[in-house]
């Protein structure tokens, strides 16, 4: 008997489809922030997602502003958060779970105008439980970086 689809597979298979239609990114979003409502609160937009491999942009608006007059810490690590993970659950073997168990996150700049994070993955072999780093790397739109947020995941296979 096959093995359902995980939600990395169905993750990508979404964006796949919804990026061919019509305002695919925004219905793509939309569904999205239906699914994650936390990570909606930033409307992240993705610009590529393959198996372990994120790339999310943020746009600058007044809702994910802070009292400096840029992007907040917190929408950041969103931000950098959604990254790993998208990047980490595309590339997870179907019988594997994974969760976050930790994150920080390194300011390296004032953030403003459009920010782009992305991430990269290699999933280790997963017997037991295995804690694993992604990081996510935030850059303006000079290419500069923002800030680096580092995601601590646990792996473990899933129960039968």
């Amino acid at each position: 008997m096959a093995e359902p689809q995980g939600p990395g597979a169905r993750l990508l298979s979404n964006w796949q489809r919804a990026r061919r239609l019509p305002f695919g990114d925004a219905l793509f979003t939309w569904a999205l922030g239906r699914m994650v409502p936390y990570t909606a609160s930033i409307a992240p937009k993705v610009l590529e997602l393959r198996p372990g491999f994120a790339r999310v942009a943020l746009t600058d608006r007044r809702s994910v502003r802070n009292h400096l007059d840029s992007v907040h810490a917190i929408a950041l690590a969103n931000l950098g958060e959604f990254a790993s993970g998208a990047a980490m659950i595309t590339a997870l073997p179907a019988g594997v779970r994974s969760i976050v168990t930790g994150l920080s996150i390194e300011y390296l700049k004032k953030a403003r105008g459009t920010l782009v994070a992305e991430a990269s993955v290699t999933v280790p072999t997963v017997t037991g439980d295995v804690e694993h780093v992604v990081q996510a790397e935030i850059r303006d739109s000079a290419g500069d970086p923002v800030a680096r947020v580092d995601v601590r995941w646990r792996l473990s296979p899933r129960e039968a």
